[in-house]
């Protein structure tokens, strides 16, 4: 029997031990995707408790907790302490066999706090006070976790109104690890809630500086803060999709919903899904003029559950997987860009793992030469973030595409605990690869090669198709 968690974990035999602990270990972090909080890393937050660090906005261990029986209370109330969320939390902990949550929790506090006991009821008050002794030290702070896990640079999701100047105060501050801003116009296509996609739209003629009483003027308005983001180092999109839209539509057409829309008049369906249509390819467009990778996250159902998200909003751990019939409407939106040779690098992330193969026979279809791995398969995404979900995704890569080519990791997180999920998955990766090796499936003589692919995955690969 294997030792929980040992410095072998998840690596079955000797050609992936070597792998990990040789190649993929010694290479530095290149977060290209998460969701930390600028202002902490502009600041360099030092965590109250572990409770804030670990708890605070983790949606993934709220939904386990509330499953397990644990009161709302304790996941999100406010009449609750610190320490009575964690207990529940440790409480809850030894019911997580086989989630991923039980790895990332064991993982997170071996790798953060050098602590490798297993938490449970017995050990909560121990490790909690352990832990928050450490984090009271200056070297746990933000910026203290980042150098921790050896991370080279961080992109942020950041709305095209958002000024961005924790970004700038955290490069001019000298910081080593770089903070880049992502575009995520999301908001500027949600055209379902009149009221709210005017009152956005206000918001964004104030910081742009630009009159918008048309689509035009929308439209030039979010070009000036495209080329702000760009200012400030932005190189990559971000699209929060159900699914992709590619109705067929005419600029006539799309100015017309937009005075609609905009004089406060409730669209259409097919109003709705031409104005999103002409948004995805008039972002990919300005994507494409500077260079940038544009991403799309597609087929969640989100706030499912109508009674908490109007006591708590978002993100709070009422989303699902989603079944969306999507892959001719999204052949025929990058067939859109292509065709005008203006389609930019892409990455495209699934939630419905029944979608791998789609996601990984698309790709073929627009690679054209001009950069390695144009078109991305994503890492496995939310649901699919988990050592199950991750060997699916690149087992569907390396079989219809180059899973030597793939970006790698991300962590998608807004928790500064996140970083082991670059481990997780290296290891996973490493443990793949290894296993053919050793079954012959690839030639040992090709060692080297091996070697570099492992490398490439867990970091060159994004250092070079992102250029940042």
């Amino acid at each position: 029997m294997k030792n929980f968690m040992d410095e072998n974990f998840l690596l079955q035999t000797e050609t992936a031990q070597k792998l990990y602990h040789e190649h993929a270990a010694k290479m530095p972090i290149i977060d290209y995707h998460c969701h930390l909080i600028p202002q902490m890393v502009a600041d360099d937050y030092k965590f109250k408790s572990l409770t804030e660090i670990w708890l605070g906005g983790d949606h993934y261990k709220w939904r386990a907790m509330r499953t397990n029986g644990v009161d709302e209370r304790f996941c999100t109330g406010k009449d609750t302490t610190d320490w009575e969320k964690f207990e529940k939390w440790a409480e809850t902990v030894p019911y997580t066999f086989r989630n991923p949550l039980y790895h990332w929790t064991h993982l997170e506090l071996k790798t953060a706090f050098g602590i490798n006991k297993i938490l449970n009821p017995q050990t909560a008050r121990e490790i909690y006070d352990e832990c928050n002794e450490k984090l009271a030290q200056p070297e746990y702070s933000a910026r203290g976790m980042m150098r921790r896990y050896h991370v080279e640079a961080v992109c942020t999701t950041d709305d095209p109104i958002d000024s961005l100047e924790y970004h700038i105060k955290t490069r001019e501050s000298g910081f080593e690890v770089k903070m880049l801003p992502t575009w995520r116009p999301d908001k500027a296509m949600a055209v379902e809630v009149p009221a709210d996609f005017r009152a956005y739209v206000e918001k964004l003629a104030e910081v742009s500086g630009v009159t918008i009483s048309n689509f035009d003027d929308m439209i030039a308005a979010l070009r000036k803060r495209h080329d702000f983001f760009a200012e400030q180092g932005c190189r990559l999109s971000d699209h929060g999709i159900e699914e992709f839209y590619a109705e067929d539509y005419t600029d006539a057409e799309i100015k017309a919903i937009f005075n609609k829309v905009y004089g406060g008049a409730e669209l259409t369906k097919e109003e709705i899904l031409k104005f999103k249509s002409a948004m995805l390819v008039i972002f990919g467009e300005m994507d494409w003029e500077k260079g940038w990778t544009q991403q799309f996250h597609y087929g969640a159902i989100r706030n499912n559950n109508t009674k908490m998200f109007k006591l708590l909003g978002a993100d709070t751990g009422f989303d699902s997987i989603g079944e969306f019939t999507t892959a001719k409407a999204m052949a025929k939106f990058l067939d859109r860009l292509n065709t005008n040779g203006k389609l930019t690098k892409t990455i495209l992330y699934n939630l419905n793992p029944c979608a791998n193969e789609v996601i990984a026979t698309m790709l073929g279809n627009f690679q054209d030469g001009s950069v390695a791995g144009k078109i991305q398969f994503g890492s496995g995404w939310w649901f699919l973030d988990q050592k199950d979900g991750m060997e699916k995704q690149m087992n569907a890569l390396s079989v219809l595409g180059l899973l030597s080519r793939f970006v790698g990791m991300l962590t998608d997180s807004r928790s500064f605990l996140s970083y082991p999920r670059h481990e997780y998955f290296r290891r996973t990766l490493c443990n793949l690869v290894g296993r053919d090796v050793e079954n012959g499936e690839i030639p040992a003589s090709e060692m080297e090669r091996v070697n570099q692919m492992i490398e490439d995955i867990s970091y060159n690969n994004a250092k070079n198709f992102f250029k940042f």
